[in-house]
This record gives structure tokens, C-alpha cells and sequence, in this order.
């Protein structure tokens, strides 16, 4: 399992950034060059201080390789992200399933959101777990290799993750 720790500031206050992570996060794929869209699949006020909600990100078909587009179906590059917001806390917890090997790939964590002065820090944690063995990884080796893919997803998620925090404020900034 690979550990998932991003702390990172938007220059924007606590309810601004909150309101827009949760409530707004569709229009925030408009900010995001590899990202086709965010739909809303579920949104459901759970009670006073808590929200449900189910987006499903859709990948630009753009960011796959010409050589792997044989392979690699536009239905492959999405994931589904399950949230609940606690709004009294300022923080979700969150779990993301993928269009592609959802029985090999898990990720799951939280995101807490904090004033800090004028701005919001937003810290990231989880846990991203791959099963090789579900990839069809010989079992001696599948150890070894889940712990490669993650690290190595882990670091290639990173950017991405800050990339979406600077679509928030590009989105702010817009008066969205």
C-alpha cells in the first residue's frame, strides 16, 4: 500500500474553496486540460451536517498514447468518486473506484480543509492498495510489483491532484 500525503494552499478562504470542492466541481473540469468532465451522479443531503455525493470523472481521450488507443476504451478512463462531506469539520472522506481493474485498484482517504489566514490549506491522505495478482502477475511476484505500481501511481497522481487544487482557483478567480 502507498501512502497518499498532499498539503497545499489556495489562495481563497475556507468557504469559498469548501463550498466549491463540494458543490461545484463539475464546472472546475472546464479548468482541467486532461479531464473531458465531472457529472454529478448522486447528491444527497444525508442530514444537517452531512452530504453524499457521487461524481464520475471522465479522462481526455487525448492524454492515451496513439500506440495503446487499440487497447485503451474511452470507457477505461473514468473513475467514480464517492464522497461524504462533513461540513461542520470541513472534510470529506472519499473513495475512488476506476472504470478499468476496480478489483485491482483501491484508493481510498480523506481531504480536510483548514483556514489559514486569507487562504484554505487543503491536506490529501489515503491509501492507494494494488493486487497484481489480479493483474495476472505470477503470485511470487505480485508482492514486489504492487509495491512498484503504486509508488509509481502515487507519484504520477501528485500533479494531478495540485493541478485540480490551481483548476479551484483559476475558477474562483473567474467569479464561478
Amino acid at each position: 500500500m502507498a501512502k497518499i500525503d498532499i498539503r497545499d494552499d489556495i489562495k481563497y478562504p475556507l468557504a469559498k474553496v469548501y463550498s466549491t470542492f463540494r458543490d461545484d466541481l463539475a464546472r472546475t473540469a472546464d479548468y482541467l486540460p486532461n479531464i473531458e468532465s465531472i457529472e454529478v451522479e448522486k447528491r444527497e443531503r444525508v442530514d444537517d451536517d452531512t452530504m453524499e455525493i457521487v461524481n464520475v470523472w471522465k479522462a481526455s481521450g487525448t492524454e492515451v498514447p496513439k500506440l495503446a488507443s487499440s487497447f485503451i476504451k474511452p470507457e477505461m478512463l473514468k473513475w467514480t468518486d464517492y464522497a461524504t462531506w462533513h461540513d461542520g469539520e470541513t472534510y470529506c472522506e472519499w473513495k475512488l473506484v476506476l472504470g478499468f481493474l476496480p478489483d485491482a485498484v483501491s484508493c481510498s482517504g480523506s481531504t480536510r480543509y483548514t483556514a489559514k489566514g486569507d487562504k484554505t490549506q487543503v491536506h490529501i491522505s489515503g491509501e492507494l492498495k494494488v493486487d497484481a495478482s489480479k493483474l495476472g502477475v505470477p503470485r511470487l511476484m505480485s508482492g514486489k510489483i504492487s509495491k512498484v505500481v503504486e509508488e509509481f501511481v502515487v507519484k504520477m497522481v501528485t500533479p494531478n491532484l495540485k493541478a485540480t487544487n490551481r483548476a479551484v482557483e483559476e475558477q474562483l478567480a473567474a467569479g464561478e
